[in-house]
């Protein structure tokens, strides 16, 4: 018998819920600019002992009330996750409500392997030297988002770059992403640096790249090209050859895991990426083991919504082998994050059971 014992799921509610940036955020070497702030759905699960808890969910529109009805044991065990397909898009509510009745925060649930206060980048920092597009800013608008997250916390950034890929001729662009690189490096030479390409680099330019900015001191290159062993191939022979100490992350846009689980066990691959949502906590817990046996780390991708990013430290302090994460600005309408607390580089999770986030009203 557990605290779970005798609940049984009566109703689950959604809502839209709202992120806010502190600025709109631009480019990336893909997709044009990310605007103010995105929507997701907001999904409570309650039982018939009037225990609630709550989370995010994004993805597909599908069926919500399947697990109504259900005891909760039997969609939930505290030591795995969600055991029944059918619940998985409650996997962030029901890791609440689970904590909740247990009385301790999810990173205690998940096992509390991990320490504690989590590092975290600011995961902001886009191409916002080419905006306005009648009026570029320059670097300069760069350097300012850096100082913004500065003051909020941050100390550390992970730039956007690929500029060539679609917005400037490739050489300009490519001349354009080590600039950047440069001028955020000497503004803040005490900070962790990260750069993701979005795929918008081959592996020939990475190790231009890579060349470019050797005395950057970079933490890890994300997402240089779409996944492949050839390219990662080039790429791990040429750090090995220069004694690089960057390492590569990867996977976070609609990956085949089974197929960067092989890249990361031949040593292509450094740091995994899947969502915290759209791969979910469940699949997390039984990916780590794996990944811990092999060498590799992982940072599950928190970009979108500010509440991700604590989703994402939940994880780090609860299953560890998570070396940093994400950090999303911003607010979510009618949710007080204040408990967990950003400071020198380094995010406090609150004391409280579950994710400590009370639902928006």
């Amino acid at each position: 018998m557990t605290a779970l014992t005798g609940h049984r799921i009566t109703e689950v509610t959604t809502s839209p819920i709202r992120s806010r940036y502190p600025r709109t955020i631009g480019r990336n070497a893909r997709l044009g600019a990310h605007g103010d702030g995105p929507s997701a759905l907001a999904v409570a699960v309650r039982t018939d002992a009037g225990a609630s808890g709550w989370g995010l969910y994004e993805g597909p529109q599908v069926d919500m009330n399947r697990a109504v009805g259900r005891p909760l044991e039997e969609v939930f065990d505290p030591g795995i996750g969600v055991i029944d397909p059918a619940a998985l898009p409650l996997d962030v509510a029901l890791h609440d409500l689970a904590a909740r009745l247990l009385g301790v925060p999810v990173h205690e649930l998940l096992g509390g392997h991990g320490a504690a206060p989590v590092s975290c980048y600011s995961g902001a920092i886009y191409f916002d030297d080419l905006d306005p597009e009648d009026a570029p800013r320059g670097i300069d608008a760069v350097l300012a988002d850096c100082a913004a997250d500065r003051a909020a916390g941050h100390r550390g950034f992970k730039l956007k770059i690929g500029r060539g890929n679609r917005w400037m001729e490739p050489e300009e662009g490519f001349a354009r992403d080590v600039e950047v690189t440069r001028a955020v490096r000497a503004a803040h030479p005490d900070a962790r640096l990260l750069v993701d390409m979005n795929d918008g680099y081959s592996p020939e330019r990475t190790i231009r790249y890579l060349d470019a900015v050797a005395d950057c001191d970079l933490f890890w290159v994300e997402e240089p090209f779409a996944e492949h062993a050839e390219g990662l191939r080039v790429v791990r022979d040429h750090r090995r050859r220069t004694g690089s100490q960057v390492l590569v992350a990867d996977g976070e846009f609609e990956p085949d895991v089974q197929q960067v689980l092989d890249l990361a066990g031949e040593g292509l691959l450094d740091v995994l990426l899947m969502d915290v949502l759209s791969f979910g906590i469940t699949a997390w817990r039984e990916l780590m083991p794996a990944l811990e046996e092999i060498g590799v780390a992982a940072s599950p991708h928190a970009w979108g919504h500010p509440l991700k990013t604590l989703y994402a430290a939940q994880l780090a302090v609860g299953l560890g082998n998570v070396p940093v994460v994400e950090g999303v600005p911003g607010t979510t309408d009618g949710v007080d994050a204040s408990g967990h607390v950003l400071e020198d580089g380094r995010l406090l999770l609150a004391a409280a059971p579950g994710f400590g986030l009370e639902p928006p009203p």
